[in-house]
């Protein structure tokens, strides 16, 4: 009989749940959330009780009782660096992503914590599965300028690691046999690079171009100008960076259809700013195929930002030099975090501890 289970997925806009019985969809369902009743809350896990709410009202909507889930599985946040595959959540886990001890603040970081909560709820075990900071880069990938600080993977690795092996399905290859950049564009945009089914290489949201509400890289002396004329206090600095730059800070939207109706309208400002927001992208593919030496398989374009032609066909323009471009929209996080979950529910694959 096939098993039950319940994922769930925090992104920064929304929450994503699904329940899934085996790998079937029972249902899946997109929780969108106001960006102003998001900004009521002092921290990232300060949210859990008002999502945790929404993901119950959700299972009584459809007449599924918390108790049959045979197991929970989150997606993961931005933990120290972890390998790939499933982990069980424990205390340490949820203590890390709670306090933010050494990490940073993402909506990611609530998964292993709602799943957590609904675990006990239901009587079973909680996973979460491919962690954005699952990948653990190469020596020579790591270094900086500054030697106190290093390097370490942090993308989209969910979405990332399923929509490859899907791509290598459609072609008829395997997954382990090919080098691929991919990019996610999403609330954030992050972009790795696999080398034979391997992550070598990955741009966090931090460090590449900027997107809806994220700041991407700037430059440093001006940040530190900008974080000292303006007093900023760390979270307020932090703040600038994830969910107070991109399209929110530069045309008051941090939705990518509304700044293209704008640009629709005529507004110049709002054509510039999309398009250089691809143009950043663009520069950033182009950058992670250095990885592997130029030698890609495939750009693959992914995350909900890939609904938009407009954005696609600008950065396919540009990089298509490289390698055959890809554009896969949306994701498929919902079904490769139920799959993660059920391979380790059937012990076909050993759940790690932090």
């Amino acid at each position: 009989m096939d098993q039950l289970v319940l994922v769930i997925n925090p992104g920064s806009t929304s929450t994503k749940v699904g329940v899934f019985k085996g790998e079937e969809p029972v249902f899946t369902k997109t929780i969108e959330h106001d960006h102003a009743k998001i900004q009521e809350f002092p921290t990232i896990s300060s949210q859990k009780d008002f999502r945790l709410k929404l993901v119950l009202e959700s299972l009584e909507e459809h007449q599924i009782n918390p108790q049959a889930f045979a197991g929970v599985v989150g997606i993961g946040g931005l933990l120290p660096p972890i390998e790939a595959g499933g982990y069980k959540v424990n205390k340490k886990m949820v203590d890390i992503l709670t306090n933010e001890v050494g990490i940073a603040a993402h909506a990611s970081n609530l998964g292993a914590i709602l799943a957590d909560l609904m675990a006990k709820e239901a009587g079973c075990d909680a996973f979460i599965y491919d962690a954005v900071s699952a990948g653990i880069l190469p020596e020579i990938a790591k270094i900086t300028g500054f030697p106190q600080i290093q390097r370490r993977s942090l993308s989209h690795v969910l979405n990332s690691r399923a929509q490859s092996i899907q791509y290598a399905k459609k072609i008829n290859k395997k997954f382990e046999d090919l080098n691929l950049v991919i990019a996610h564009l999403g609330g954030g945009v992050s972009l790795s690079t696999y080398e034979k089914g391997k992550l070598v290489d990955s741009i966090g949201d931090d460090l590449g171009p900027f997107s809806s509400e994220r700041s991407g890289v700037a430059p440093l002396m001006d940040f530190v100008d900008f974080c000292y004329d303006n007093n900023l206090t760390k979270k307020e600095a932090q703040k600038s960076i994830r969910g107070g730059g991109g399209l929110k800070a530069h045309l008051g939207t941090a939705s990518l259809k509304e700044a293209e109706e704008m640009s629709q309208r005529g507004d110049k400002k709002a054509e510039l700013v999309i398009s250089a927001m691809c143009y950043g992208v663009s520069k950033s593919i182009a950058s992670m195929a250095v990885a592997v030496n130029g030698n890609c398989d495939a750009i693959i374009l992914t995350g909900g930002m890939m609904h938009s032609k407009f954005a696609g066909d600008e950065i396919k323009k540009r990089v298509g030099f490289i390698a055959p471009v890809e554009i896969m929209p949306g994701e498929y996080e919902l079904e490769a975090l139920a799959a993660g979950c059920l391979r380790i529910l059937n012990g076909l694959e050993e759940a790690k501890e932090m």
